[in-house]
């Protein structure tokens, strides 16, 4: 993207020109892989190219990403394209507004291609459980191999943002925008072999993202290159007062002064002599497979040959993580997904009324597919009076103490956490860290199989029935190297470059 950018601006390439090619692909590949459950008609895309082209003829194109397609996860509100969140219960549902950085990106003269395919309401860590279909790897070897249609041979995309993921990394758009909760954005990443930025939580704007998680929810960058990944990031970090979670004035310009403090001089990014690289010891769990090892030790000595120092660390908390995320996140969308009842939002069921069947429950069960109402049931239990203190209250303690492990390796100060305990003793007994950065695997195992998971992933297909026998829950352990992040709000790069 960066590139095209620059071609762009050097007039050696139009932006009628790169739309094209991306229509192309998404024409050749994606009824193949189904990345995309929306798309804008093409005679708006290309008048929009067209108007971009006009822009660099006339010198007053508006930045780096005038005239660059990309695509949003249907997650994101949008005024000319439907949002259904990959549900039943928001089929057809057109939002007045456009998401706040969706409106940054139009602004910045970027062209929406169309909307991506994604877990039901940001559920999942496969893109399987979408009311669109599942969303297949780039990367499987029957879209390379046609004779192999096997369902062995089809590998998940990664979830919940695999419609983002995947078509970056089938060169369907140049940069995509998903959400992350608990890796939503890195593990599609990590699976389809792109770049996939996880901001601080507080850095973009959520105003027009539909809400798994509020405490959690963030907005994510899937690209080719880090360097993509910051270009986007400039233009969507803006300050926005609709939403209330945003870090204010105050704490980002103290947040800079501290990163330019504590950070060493780099003026050559093959000399990292200064940087202190953290490896966390907890991070080695039993689930990672030989290949996510040996690339994770490649890693460490690439960073040591090029002058960084690498030092062990320690972060006891982390094993909690995955328990902690898996009470916090399904209470809170419970409560979310609560206004989804057939009155005021989404879908509304036909049946007919039955005074011992209340509508609201047929058209919730219509609605919602089987994780999401499995997380509604597992969230509501633990809000109850019976279990809110043994699980919930514990489980918030628990996100406390992880984001208190972050804090005491790195030697930046958290920012938030100095703005929010001052006057506290906890402000004063915080170890003083010494790494700059953490490097850890995303995911356990490279991209699994479709028929790993326990779903159905076709419509009254008998080859792609649920596999007999598998628990639902142990599927969760995908998460288990992303979720402590997500709780402590700090910020995750997955990279392969």
């Amino acid at each position: 993207m960066k590139n095209a950018a620059d071609l762009l601006r050097q007039k050696k390439v139009k932006p009628f020109k790169l739309t094209e090619i991306c229509l192309e692909r998404i024409k050749a590949l994606d009824h193949k892989i189904n990345a995309f459950v929306e798309l804008e008609s093409s005679e708006k895309i290309l008048e929009r190219a067209k108007n971009s082209e006009q822009r660099y003829l006339k010198g007053t194109h508006k930045g780096n990403l005038d005239g660059i397609p990309i695509a949003a996860k249907d997650i994101f509100c949008t005024k000319d394209l439907p949002t259904t969140c990959g549900s039943n219960m928001l089929n057809g549902f057109h939002s007045p507004y456009n998401a706040t950085v969706i409106e940054f990106l139009c602004n910045a003269g970027a062209i929406l291609l169309g909307k991506t395919n994604m877990d039901e309401f940001g559920m999942g860590s496969a893109n399987i459980y979408s009311a669109k279909g599942p969303t297949l790897n780039p990367c499987s070897p029957f879209l390379k191999t046609p004779e192999i249609t096997q369902i062995e041979e089809q590998r998940v995309a990664g979830g919940s943002s695999g419609g983002s993921a995947a078509a970056v990394a089938s060169g369907m758009c140049f940069a995509a925008l998903g959400s992350d909760t608990g890796g939503s954005v890195r593990l599609p990443a990590s699976y389809c072999g792109v770049v996939g930025f996880k901001p601080s939580y507080g850095q973009c704007s959520r105003w027009g993202l539909i809400a798994y998680a509020n405490s959690m929810d963030t907005v994510g960058i899937l690209t080719r290159t880090v360097d993509d990944a910051k270009l986007i990031y400039e233009v969507i970090s803006g300050h926005d007062p609709k939403d209330s979670t945003m870090l204010p004035t105050r704490i980002r310009e103290a947040n800079k002064f501290f990163t330019i403090k504590s950070s060493p001089d780099i003026h050559d990014v093959n000399d990292l002599t200064g940087i202190r690289v953290g490896v966390p010891q907890e991070y080695f769990v039993s689930e990672l497979c030989d290949d996510v090892i040996e690339v994770w030790r490649q890693g460490i000595h690439h960073l040591r040959a090029h002058g960084a120092t690498v030092v062990s660390v320690s972060c006891p908390n982390t094993k909690y993580a995955l328990l902690a995320y898996y009470i916090l996140a399904p209470a809170e969308a419970s409560s979310n997904l609560a206004r989804y009842d057939g009155v005021r939002y989404g879908h509304r069921s036909s049946k007919e009324k039955d005074y011992q069947d209340p509508f609201y429950v047929n058209t919730r069960e219509e609605g919602f597919g089987e994780e999401v109402r499995r997380r509604i049931i597992l969230g509501t239990y633990t809000l109850t009076a019976g279990s809110y203190n043994n699980y919930f209250l514990k489980a918030q303690k628990i996100r406390h103490m992880i984001r208190r492990d972050f804090d005491n390796v790195f030697l930046r100060p958290n920012i938030l956490a100095l703005f929010n305990d001052i006057g506290n003793d906890s402000a004063n007994n915080s170890k003083v860290g010494n790494v700059h950065i953490l490097l850890a695997p995303v995911a356990t195992s490279t991209a699994p199989r479709m028929c790993e998971f326990p779903v159905s992933v076709g419509k009254d297909n008998d080859d792609n029935s649920s596999v007999v026998g598998l628990d639902p829950a142990e599927f969760y352990v995908h998460d288990v190297l992303t979720t402590p992040a997500s709780l402590a709000g700090i910020y995750y790069l997955h990279n392969l470059q």
